[in-house]
């Protein structure tokens, strides 16, 4: 029997992944919690063999937070984040705040219970788009961007917006769009501030 705490800030998600989890006979749930501070104590006083864990959690200390603080803990649970973002950034805090595991809500029932038995042992668990990127980033793989998505990417550090750019460079708003979309799925990210803080990183724009 593996033992888990839940913790999502949307009481209908938390129904939904208990209704889920009360279909496994091996997992029981000692309990769950709508913040991270929550957590923190639940995890503390309940003792779990792993934490659910979403990273956005509204008011107060997100999941990376309370992630850290749980594997502090004497004798701490596992962390296992179960979260609808996959940016670099997150994945990144995530482990490097002690997660266990790291998992999209897109997964199938079947695989969010066998990667929780995994983290109960200990065992590193990732969703494959997430391993493709903690890859690439060990790879130390650069995202290549064309030439006009430089230049889009060039126009955002600037601050300008997508008329602006669209202005600037001669093309539609709808193109430029097209290339954010683009942009935004090569450097991992999903807004403008990341994209610039990520090309920045990688050294994609001129000095």
């Amino acid at each position: 029997m593996t033992t888990i705490l839940l913790c999502d800030d949307h009481v209908v998600v938390r129904a939904g992944l208990l209704a889920l989890l009360g279909s496994e006979p091996d997992i029981e749930v000692l309990g769950e919690a709508g913040s991270g501070e929550e957590a923190v104590a639940l995890a503390a006083k309940l003792g779990p063999d792993v934490v659910l864990m979403d990273l956005q959690l509204g008011a107060g200390i997100d999941g990376v937070e309370a992630t850290r603080r749980i594997t502090a803990l004497p004798n701490p649970p596992h962390v296992l984040v179960l979260t609808t973002y996959d940016t670099d950034a997150d994945i990144t805090r995530a482990i490097n705040a002690g997660a266990t595991g790291y998992l999209l809500k897109a997964e199938r029932p079947e695989d969010l219970f066998a990667a929780i038995h995994s983290a109960a042992q200990g065992h590193t668990t990732l969703s494959p788009p997430v391993a493709n990127r903690v890859m690439a980033q060990m790879r130390g793989t650069r995202p290549t961007l064309t030439e006009r998505e430089l230049d889009i990417l060039g126009q955002l550090a600037r601050g300008l917006g997508n008329r602006e750019i669209a202005r600037a460079l001669f093309i539609s708003e709808a193109t430029v769009k097209t290339h954010l979309g683009r942009i935004y799925d090569k450097l991992g990210v999903d807004t403008r501030a990341g994209a610039v803080s990520v090309a920045k990183e990688q050294r994609l724009l001129p000095s």
